[in-house]
C-alpha cells in the first residue's frame, strides 16, 4: 500500500458496464474515480454476457428501463446490429409457450418458416415456435471503452487492479487500495456480485444482493452451416438459450445457481445439461465444444435492479442487482443515476424509481 491520497468527488467502486456507465455520465460535472479490482474493465459478468438488446422481458421495472434505453440504442449510436428472437417450444410446453410468446409480443410461426431462419431446427421437435426481429446484438467491448474514454476524456479516473481493502468515513469518504486512499463526497456501490460485501466495507446495511451463476459453452456450428444471420433462440421458460457468435454458437443451460462472490466458472454437468436441452430441439448435435465460462448475475431479493441514495447512509450510493440485464438497460440507468446524484428531475417515472429505489427494503 502507497501512502498517496486522491481527491475526487464521487468514487465509483465496480469497472463493470454500471459503473463505467455511470461514471460517463457523472465525469462532465464531477471529479469521478472509477475503481476496479481486476486488471480491465468488465472482467466478470460484463465480460461474460451474451448482451443482447430486446426490450420485452424482465421485471415491469427492468422492461421500462430497456424501453427507456431504446432512444440511445436506436437513434443516438451505431452500438447494435441485427440480430432477432426466437421462442422454441416442445409439444407439452403449451401453456408456459403461450405465456413467453404473449410476455415477448412475438409472432406465432410455422415449423417450416422457423428453419428458413434457424435451418438446423428439427420441425419434429420444435413444434411451438415464435419469433420478432426487433432483437440486436449490443458490442459491449466498444461500448465499455467509449464510457470508459468518456471518464477520462473529462479528466476523470478509471483505475484497475485496485480492490478495495478499507473503507472509513469522516468528513468524506476514505477508500484504501493498493494505489493509494481514494477521497470523495460520494461512493457509488456498482460492485456488481460484490455489492453487499462492499456495503459491509463501509458500515452501510446490505441488501441481500444474491449472485447466481449462469454458464455458457461456445460450441461448433454445424458443418456446412454459417449461423451469422440466425437469431438468437430460447427455450420456453428460457430453460436455454442458443446465439450465434463469431461463426460459433453460444449454448446456455440458462441457470440461476445461487453462490457467493467468485471468479465463477461452468460445471461440466450443468453445461451438459443445457446442450441437451438445445439437442432436442436441433437436427445437429454439438461435435465440439471450443471454450467454456460462467459469469455471475446478481439480484436483488425482490429481482428490481437497485438505483439510489442508501436511506440511511449519507453518501452512500447503491447501483447494483442488474441481473444479467446492465448492458440492456445501462443507457437508462446511468441516466438516472445521474440525475439522482446531480439532484435533477429523473427522467424515469416515479412509480419506476420507487421500485428501483434502495428506501423500499427500508420499509
Amino acid at each position: 500500500m502507497t501512502d498517496t491520497q486522491t481527491q475526487t468527488d464521487i468514487v465509483i467502486i465496480g469497472g463493470g458496464i454500471a459503473g463505467i456507465s455511470a461514471g460517463a455520465r457523472l465525469a462532465p460535472h464531477a471529479r469521478v474515480t472509477v475503481l476496479e479490482a481486476e486488471q480491465a474493465i468488465g472482467y466478470h459478468a460484463s465480460g461474460r454476457s451474451a448482451a443482447l438488446y430486446e426490450a420485452s422481458y424482465g421485471m415491469p421495472s427492468t422492461v421500462a428501463l430497456a424501453r427507456a434505453s431504446a432512444d440511445f440504442y436506436l437513434r443516438e449510436s451505431d452500438y447494435l446490429s441485427p440480430r432477432g428472437l426466437m421462442l422454441a417450444g416442445l409439444a407439452g410446453q403449451e401453456d408456459a409457450f403461450a405465456k413467453d410468446l404473449a410476455e415477448m409480443g412475438m409472432d406465432q410461426i410455422s415449423p417450416e418458416e422457423a428453419c428458413k431462419l434457424v435451418p438446423i431446427l428439427n420441425p419434429e421437435r420444435a413444434v411451438l415456435l415464435g419469433y420478432h426481429s426487433d432483437a440486436w446484438d449490443i458490442d459491449t467491448d466498444r461500448l465499455l471503452q467509449d464510457f470508459a474514454r468518456t471518464i477520462r476524456t473529462n479528466g476523470g479516473q478509471v483505475l484497475t487492479k485496485s480492490p478495495v481493502s478499507a473503507i472509513t468515513r469522516g468528513a468524506r469518504w476514505l477508500v484504501s487500495t493498493p494505489q493509494g486512499v481514494i477521497e470523495a463526497d460520494l461512493l457509488v456501490n456498482a460492485a456488481g456480485a460484490w455489492a453487499d460485501e462492499v456495503a459491509g466495507l463501509a458500515g452501510v446495511a446490505p441488501i441481500k444482493i444474491t449472485p447466481m451463476r449462469r454458464s455458457m459453452a461456445r460450441v461448433a456450428a454445424p458443418d456446412g452451416h454459417d449461423p451469422a444471420r440466425w437469431p438468437m433462440v430460447f427455450g420456453v421458460n428460457e430453460s436455454w438459450y442458443m446465439k450465434p457468435d463469431a461463426g460459433a454458437l453460444l449454448v446456455s443451460p440458462a441457470e440461476e445457481d445461487p453462490t457467493t462472490p467468485h471468479d465463477a466458472w461452468a460445471e461440466d454437468m450443468t453445461l451438459a445439461e443445457g446442450i441437451a436441452r438445445y439437442e432436442e430441439v436441433v437436427r445437429e448435435p454439438v461435435t465440439r465444444m471450443i471454450s467454456n465460462w460462467a459469469g455471475l448475475r446478481s439480484f436483488a431479493p425482490d429481482r428490481n435492479l437497485v438505483i439510489g441514495h442508501d436511506p440511511v447512509a449519507p453518501g452512500f450510493f447503491w447501483l447494483a442487482g442488474q441481473g444479467g440485464y446492465g448492458f440492456l438497460t445501462c443507457p437508462a440507468v446511468s441516466q438516472l443515476a445521474a440525475d439522482l446524484i446531480l439532484g435533477r428531475a429523473p427522467v424515469m417515472d416515479g412509480a419506476t424509481c420507487a421500485q428501483l429505489s434502495p428506501e423500499r427494503f427500508a420499509r
